[in-house]
């Protein structure tokens, strides 16, 4: 048997022979061992669950904790939570808690399932608690209106470490669900229910999309014999490509010739030449003087287009990529 202690923290101890009590708190910094095949007997901290103190006028503990999701319901943050409640003198102590937070603390610790024999809250074994008792480094538990809470141990007079010697447990234990949330036969039930009628409407869906599919298939096919097209969609798609490029092309080809027809020379310079080939649009601009082409240019660059400009034999050649 291994024992830890951390900053003056027992925080385990044997409880009889082959059975260990352990203290888990998920703020423990360390790691906790013990000897393979021995039982392990768990208390949790209170940060691994919510607490309430109820007064109802109900006497059965079975009809409590039917209550207990809709009691703790604005209470918690979102997520899925198992519950428990004993019932102490005329009062009902519950509890909601997180199964998969407790199983990854576990884990974290090096602590198999199997080895654990019972599994309890801090509530129930502390609750007769007087002063503090120390369970990590820096917090300890108390108790507070009948309630076992954990808070700063600098916030506390006097504190001493946690010891588990000679501890007796209670009965009150909870069994953790290993494979989500049980689901009881009732909401079983009201599940297959739904899940038979949404079958029956998407089988109705099914059909009717089965239907308008075959209408949209028939009207494609009397569309594309009509107008002559390709029959597949991937031809025509591509086709449709081809003209669109062909479209951008020849609209951009004619903003061009239409911009260089009206563009303002100089008396004497004349356009000589209009030409598309190879994907530019080649003008020559004659009766240009040395320097005078600069003018041209200009022009061109108020329009922003790109171009490139060549100057011989008072010519100028402008290439555009159309």
């Amino acid at each position: 048997m291994i024992l830890k202690i951390v900053k003056g923290v027992t925080l385990f101890t044997r409880f009889k022979r082959n059975t260990t009590t352990l203290f888990i708190d998920p703020n423990f910094e360390g790691s906790l061992e013990y000897e393979s095949g021995t039982k392990v007997k768990l208390i949790l901290s209170p940060s691994l669950y919510w607490v309430k103190k109820l007064s109802l006028p109900v006497s059965s503990v079975r009809d409590v904790k039917k209550l207990l999701p809709s009691i703790f319901e604005e209470s918690l943050p979102v997520s899925h939570y198992s519950y428990s409640v004993y019932k102490k003198d005329d009062d009902f102590i519950a509890f909601a808690y997180e199964d998969k937070k407790i199983f990854e603390l576990l884990k974290k610790l090096h602590i198999t399932y199997s080895d654990v024999v019972s599994i309890h809250f801090a509530q129930s074994e502390f609750e007769s608690l007087e002063g503090a008792l120390e369970v990590n480094a820096s917090e300890s538990i108390y108790v507070r209106d009948s309630l076992v809470v954990l808070a700063p141990t600098k916030w506390l007079r006097e504190t001493h470490p946690l010891n588990l010697n000679g501890m007796v447990l209670s009965k009150h234990k909870i069994k953790l669900q290993q494979f989500g949330h049980i689901v009881d036969n009732r909401s079983l039930y009201t599940i297959g229910s739904i899940l038979t009628v949404l079958a029956l409407i998407l089988g109705v869906e099914l059909f009717v999309a089965e239907d308008k599919l075959q209408t949209i298939e028939n009207s494609k096919e009397a569309l594309f014999s009509k107008y002559k097209l390709q029959s597949t969609m991937f031809q025509n798609r591509a086709g449709l490509k081809k003209y669109k490029k062909i479209h951008t092309t020849q609209t951009n080809l004619r903003a061009y010739i239409s911009y260089f027809l009206s563009m303002k020379l100089k008396n004497g310079q004349k356009l000589t030449l209009l030409e598309y080939k190879n994907g530019y649009l080649i003008v020559s601009i004659g009766g240009v003087d040395k320097g005078s082409e600069r003018g041209i240019a200009s022009q061109l660059d108020a329009k922003g287009l790109k171009y490139k400009i060549s100057f011989s034999s008072k010519s100028i050649k402008v290439e555009i990529k159309i």
